[in-house]
């Protein structure tokens, strides 16, 4: 019988458990912050991954808090939280009778549409859509679904090295004439043509950011078959630890290139990268202890407080309001629209990103009140459960 008639339909929302959305509300925030400021490159400054190198003293500060705190530690928590949901699934499915079989297909069917929607994404609004990345993960890893928690952690700790080692390649500062080529769309009028070229990109990015993405992947798969999330009463000390150990060895570990974004120190494509190696391993210990952080805050809140419902909508719609943000970037930064990459300061990035990330928790709960579920998410639950 076909996988489409044994599949059980996604999971109800007032079953959902309060910290995996909790943290994806929340982590959205991050999102904002990294990609905002990814559209800034003022004429005639060096960037390095997508960060202007500061020379104002309020950009400077920006540009080393950024690094430290966000970039590179919240596209690896919401990778986590990717691979978590990959075991929801597979879990749902398999408590009401489908076959791991069954399973396995819903699940690789889910990442041939993600890699649709990102690489529509990514040409139409955003080059740096991580959607195709995460499809592209789940076809090449959803067998590691049944893998035991030392063989995980193994191979997540293998994919942690090379994701590192490929970040930091990527990391070479670049001077005005070599961002122009690195991202022609952000100079290039014409809508059509940007547009492909932004298709072309995604192309070589998509791969590398699912390599990048992939140790965190294999980090959520293991902690949902702990239900680490769902059941943080019960795992206290497990999720303490994570945060002890992973939020200290994130921030120092993005110390040194913090020291570059932020112009404090200067240097050459061979001095950066090694440091932007260090700063994206040591991202990967971040994103998971975020996860945890705010895990630990879920058994502490009030659960009908309206700013945590609202956030827990939001991450419900996470999705939708990931797309919702890249309208905004569109609108914002596009050389065809208001186009103030190329004049906007640093740090007026941050308020930008911070209300736009409000905006979309404003939505979110106006959607939960009128019983109104994120259109992106309903469009990939029907492609995936063919219902």
């Amino acid at each position: 019988m076909s996988s489409t008639k044994h599949s059980t339909g996604p999971i109800a929302v007032t079953t959902r458990a309060l910290g995996p959305d909790l943290a994806r509300g929340l982590m959205l925030l991050f999102i904002a912050l990294a990609n905002a400021h990814g559209f800034v490159h003022p004429d005639g400054g060096t960037v390095i991954r997508a960060m202007p190198v500061a020379t104002a003293l309020v950009d400077r500060v920006v540009a080393f808090a950024e690094t430290v705190l966000v970039d590179g530690r919240s596209y690896p928590m919401f990778a986590a939280l990717f691979g978590y949901g990959m075991v929801q699934i597979a879990r749902r499915q398999e408590s009401n009778g489908s076959s791991w079989q069954d399973a396995h297909a819903l699940l690789r069917r889910r990442g041939r549409w993600l890699i649709v929607l990102g690489l529509v994404h990514a040409t139409l609004l955003y080059y740096g859509d991580v959607l195709a990345a995460y499809g592209l993960l789940a076809l090449a890893l959803v067998s590691a679904l049944r893998h035991s928690d030392r063989r995980l952690l193994i191979t997540a700790g293998v994919w942690a090295v090379v994701g590192a080692l490929v970040y930091g390649l990527f990391a070479s500062p670049m001077n005005p004439e070599m961002v122009v080529e690195v991202y022609p769309w952000s100079v290039e009028e014409n809508p059509v043509r940007g547009a492909l070229l932004r298709l072309s990109a995604i192309v070589v990015s998509a791969p590398l950011f699912a390599i990048t993405a992939a140790a965190c992947l294999l980090v959520g798969f293991w902690a949902a078959k702990r239900r680490l999330l769902e059941e943080p009463e019960q795992h206290r000390v497990v999720l303490r630890r994570i945060v002890a150990i992973g939020l200290p060895v994130s921030v120092l570990g993005g110390v040194p290139l913090a020291l570059y974004t932020s112009g404090a120190l200067s240097g050459s494509a061979q001095q950066v990268i090694p440091v932007a190696a260090l700063h994206a391993l040591t991202g990967l210990a971040g994103g998971p202890a975020y996860a945890a952080l705010i895990a630990l805050w879920a058994l502490r809140v009030n659960k009908d407080n309206v700013v945590i419902t609202a956030l827990q909508a939001t991450g419900q719609r996470s999705l939708t309001c990931y797309l919702i943000q890249s309208v905004v970037w569109a609108v914002l930064f596009f050389p065809f629209l208001l186009d103030l990459g190329h004049t906007m300061p640093l740090w007026q990035s941050v308020p930008v990103a911070v209300a736009t990330w409000a905006a979309t928790v404003g939505l979110a709960e106006w959607m939960r009140r009128a019983g109104v579920r994120g259109p992106v998410e309903v469009l990939l639950r029907r492609l995936t459960y063919q219902r």
